[in-house]
């Protein structure tokens, strides 16, 4: 949805999963059981990486978000995979401070969590020491993943080294109006 927003491309969310429920015609379309899953004419697509790839194929003819060149285009998308790691570092804290109640929460689990996810942050911190987006001198593609975990990070209740070059970055992405409405919630 948020790069929906950044594409200025009309779109229809409908909440599912969670609190909203799973239907038996959302399974069909999704056999993962998971979120997103977008509908664009005939074509059913999930996975989120791949729904951001086949929305800037589509819809950025210019190449604002995702670039033409190879190289440039091949970078940002490393950072798109690269978010994977850390979504397996982060799981651990996300689930136990957010899906547990505080009884059932494992605090070895969490700490362990935020010290992986602090070294991962610092990878980050240094590439944005040398530029101000995940995809280069502007905000693209390869920022929108991460963006989503970045925010997770700062939300969640964990030691967090000081990294300046991510706090900028966040700072940025919170300026965004599609990241308000999509991520910030």
């Amino acid at each position: 949805a948020w790069f929906c927003e950044e594409l200025a491309l009309p779109y229809r969310r409908i909440d599912t999963g969670g609190a909203f429920g799973m239907d038996a015609a959302y399974l069909a379309k999704n056999p993962n059981a998971l979120i997103p899953t977008i509908e664009d004419g005939d074509l059913i697509l999930w996975e989120s990486n791949a729904i951001l790839r086949y929305l800037a194929g589509k819809y950025d003819a210019a190449g604002q978000f995702w670039p033409q060149d190879p190289v440039d285009r091949a970078l940002a998308d490393r950072w798109m995979d690269w978010q994977f790691a850390y979504a397996t570092a982060q799981f651990d804290a996300f689930v136990n401070l957010i899906r547990k109640a505080p009884a059932d929460r494992d605090a070895q689990a969490i700490a362990r969590s935020a010290e992986r996810t602090a070294k991962l942050m610092a990878i980050l911190n240094r590439h944005l020491s040398e530029q101000p987006w995940l995809s280069g001198q502007r905000f693209g593609i390869g920022d929108v993943p991460m963006g989503v975990y970045a925010h997770t990070w700062f939300s969640l209740d964990i030691d967090r080294p000081t990294l300046p070059n991510v706090a900028d970055w966040y700072e940025r992405l919170k300026a965004r109006p599609g990241y308000v409405a999509n991520v910030m919630i």
